[in-house]
């Protein structure tokens, strides 16, 4: 039986409690002067995945913990290299730097040598960010967001020459004198909404995903679209239905690689659902009992406990 919670909380890796510093980011000496301070973290990725320590301690209870690092050795830690800012967090500055251009090797022999407890390794977070502390899972989320538009942006889409890191690593510059377009970092927006009939829960399930899992309906909002108009015309595009009474809920970072997801609710008739084969594998309304007695495995399994989707199944279960 899945249990539900009933507490206010913030979805997973939403960044409370991190100061970004904003003033802060295009001043270059002062940053400088922040990265040689003893205090300051480095946050690194490497190629898509954080660093953390599984098992912080023996005989201590197994959760992640993230590891920050004073260097890393083979990169160079400056502003105007590639270290990026994320904040501060109980007044130590913390900067995200990427180490992806290191060889597996290279990387796993820095790590033991940098990393005192042991047993640190680079993950994909979404392996262990729901059993992390909300504000480091956040702290890594933003982390690899911003590593990742860097390693998309190296050059300019206005006239196609490099870009160098500025602005405490939040803008790419064009070194292009005769252009000199600045690049900010990209957050692509994404509906996802849970469809009730008043009665009945609407879950849907695409190929791709692991066994069992079914999900809410979400899609990417259209250049020129309202949230609202997004919301109606993705589930009229992948199960045929009209809904009403839209209304939001929450949001949630999703930087897996760069989206921000906006919940909502929404209302249909209870006709059954003509489900679009070129976007799901299938979709049909769920009972409450059916949901509360979830087997969570390959037959039928909820949304990641780190999703916002988890969450909406979670509300509509509690305003029972």
């Amino acid at each position: 039986m899945i249990v539900f919670h009933h507490r206010h909380r913030a979805n997973f890796y939403a960044s409370g409690g991190i100061e970004r510093a904003h003033r802060l980011r295009a001043d270059v000496q002062a940053l400088r002067e922040a990265l040689a301070l003893p205090t300051t973290r480095i946050v690194p990725v490497w190629r898509a995945r954080n660093l953390v320590i599984e098992a912080p301690a023996p005989g201590a209870a197994a959760l992640p913990v993230a590891e920050f690092l004073r260097r890393f050795d083979g990169i160079a830690l400056d502003p105007e290299s590639g270290a990026t800012l994320l904040g501060f967090v109980d007044e130590s500055a913390h900067f995200a730097v990427d180490v992806s251009a290191l060889e597996e090797q290279r990387v796993q022999a820095c790590v033991a040598d940098l990393v005192v407890a042991g047993g640190a390794r680079f993950v994909d977070l979404r392996a262990v960010g729901p059993l992390m502390e909300r504000r480091e899972g956040a702290l890594l989320a933003y982390a690899r967001g911003l590593m990742h538009w860097h390693d998309r942006h190296r050059f300019c889409g206005v006239c196609g020459s490099p870009t160098r890191s500025a602005e405490g690593g939040h803008v790419r510059r064009c070194t292009n004198p005769g252009c000199n377009a600045s690049h900010f970092p990209r957050t692509d927006p994404a509906v996802i909404m849970l469809v009730t009939d008043g009665e009945r829960l609407l879950l849907g399930r695409q190929r791709i995903w692991p066994p069992g899992q079914h999900s809410v309906l979400a899609g990417f909002v259209e250049p020129g679209e309202s949230l609202e108009d997004a919301v109606a015309r993705e589930v009229e595009e992948e199960v045929g239905l009209k809904v009403r009474d839209i209304r939001y809920r929450s949001s949630q970072p999703w930087p897996f690689p760069a989206s921000i997801m906006l919940g909502f609710t929404a209302v249909s008739d209870p006709v059954e659902p003509e489900v679009n084969t070129d976007e799901l594998e299938s979709a049909r309304w769920f009972t409450r009992e059916e949901v509360l007695n979830c087997p969570m495995n390959d037959v039928f399994r909820l949304p990641r406990a780190d999703s916002i989707a988890r969450r909406l199944v979670e509300e509509w279960m509690k305003e029972r």
